[in-house]
């Protein structure tokens, strides 16, 4: 009676054929996420256009997407309101006004936030501030913002620093708390001072909540510009959303919050390149 043996193979040989396996179907899950996301979109668009023109037939109440395109494209270099900005320059005002708050606000969040963690009675003292802040939505602080500092920029950069802070405090408190205890035992036994293991062993450890509390934070700082520049501003993409709705331009309020989920989209996968570059299991 013949008996059948499975052939040996060296355990360096099964580990790589392991690896192009998990590789191999990786790619494909990427590419079927892709081809279904991209076919999700299409059939948005085409659903929007037939309802936008058969449907409902007035620009004022629905644009088709093709119509908002065209303005779009029309205001990347003619100005809005005539003698403002373009499309572009509003975007710019926008991003450089979240740039400055979102990262003082990131970077003030994880100083406090590593300070509660290290200091017990500074714990103490700012957990009960941070609970009372954290339900109140910033767009609250925007009248007391315009009575302390104005109309200009320091109070739009004021009140997205206000909403970021909150977010890193938890989030780097979160990532801090969650530092396995035998990591800093072995940092206290090589001899890192608190500092030192602070700085090189938990933050660097915590480094992936606190990005993931920066992507939330992101979103948090659209709402909260748009709202501002909705209230007091003559440039800026929310500027423009209130003055096109004024006027009945409704295919440009879309081409502007088009505009604002792409530039959000763009921050948030830089913020998630970062996180796969931290964590590559993200």
């Amino acid at each position: 009676m013949s008996e059948t043996r499975a052939i040996p193979t060296s355990p360096a040989r099964n580990g790589s054929g392991v690896a192009d396996g998990i590789e191999k179907e990786s790619f494909w899950l990427r590419r079927q996420k892709l081809v279904v996301g991209s076919l999700s979109m299409v059939a948005l668009l085409v659903v929007w256009e037939l309802v936008a023109r058969l449907a409902i037939d007035d620009p004022a109440i629905l644009p088709a997407p093709s119509l908002v395109l065209s303005v779009c494209l029309q205001h990347l270099t003619l100005p809005y309101p005539a003698q403002n900005s373009t499309l572009p320059e509003h975007t710019l005002y926008s991003i450089v006004r979240i740039l400055i708050g979102f990262v003082a606000g990131s970077i003030a969040g994880i100083a406090i936030g590593a300070a509660m963690s290290a200091i017990k009675w500074v714990r103490y003292a700012i957990d009960p501030v941070i609970e009372l802040m954290r339900p109140l939505p910033p767009l609250a602080f925007i009248p007391l913002l315009v009575v302390w500092f104005g109309i200009g920029e320091v109070p739009k950069m004021v009140l997205i620093f206000i909403g970021v802070v909150p977010i890193m405090i938890i989030a780097t408190l979160a990532g801090l708390d969650g530092v396995p205890k035998q990591l800093l035992d072995a940092a206290a036994s090589l001899g890192a001072s608190p500092r030192y293991a602070m700085v090189h062993v938990r933050i660097r450890a915590a480094l992936v909540p606190i990005v993931t509390g920066m992507r939330v934070a992101v979103g948090v700082s659209w709402t909260s510009i748009v709202a501002a520049e909705m209230i007091a501003a003559d440039h800026g993409i929310g500027y423009v959303i209130l003055e096109a709705g004024n006027y009945l331009d409704t295919a440009l309020v879309f081409s502007a919050i088009i505009i604002i989920g792409i530039v959000g989209l763009v921050m948030d996968r830089a913020l998630r390149l970062i996180l796969r570059k931290l964590d590559p299991t993200q």
